[in-house]
């Protein structure tokens, strides 16, 4: 099995991927040998893209939370469990959960709670809150807010 690419080109390549986005590792290796990489030349160009800063595990981690949670609005446990996929150590993932302030994850919480719990149209309370629950929890909150969020909602 012969190498389309170089591996110089290769890293060139790599280069331009990491710049345009933080990567994490395994989207690099996955991108090597989809460019037909043997093992060898992969630690070697991965090691390159560490030592030229283009790949950075911890950068990587703190961008995906703050993103996520801003832009998507997931919750701490959904981002915990995306970077696990992605194999983040446990290190990378505190510091990346630190990058979102209390404040900030109380206030993403609240909206979306209240603007779920407003445009749910189901007349059963039961089920309402069920659906509103469910909805929270896939989206990574943690189920104490969520539960105790519910009984503030109905109080209203």
């Amino acid at each position: 099995m012969n190498s389309i690419f170089t591996p110089k080109e290769a890293l060139q390549k790599l280069e331009h991927f990491c710049a345009y986005q933080e990567r994490c590792h395994d989207e690099v290796v996955s991108k090597l040998y989809s460019l037909k990489m043997t093992a060898d030349e992969i630690d070697l160009i991965v090691v390159q893209l560490i030592e030229g800063n283009f790949l950075n595990e911890t950068r990587f981690a703190c961008s995906f939370a703050r993103g996520k949670h801003r832009i998507k609005s997931w919750g701490k446990i959904r981002i915990t469990n995306e970077l696990k996929l992605r194999n983040i150590t446990s290190t990378n993932i505190s510091l990346a959960l630190k990058e979102i302030s209390a404040e900030e994850y109380e206030i993403t919480f609240n909206e979306l709670s209240e603007r779920c719990w407003n445009s749910l149209q189901e007349k059963n309370l039961l089920k309402k809150r069920k659906k509103f629950c469910d909805y929270l929890l896939r989206r990574g909150y943690e189920s104490n807010f969520v539960y105790e969020k519910a009984k503030e909602l109905e109080r209203e």
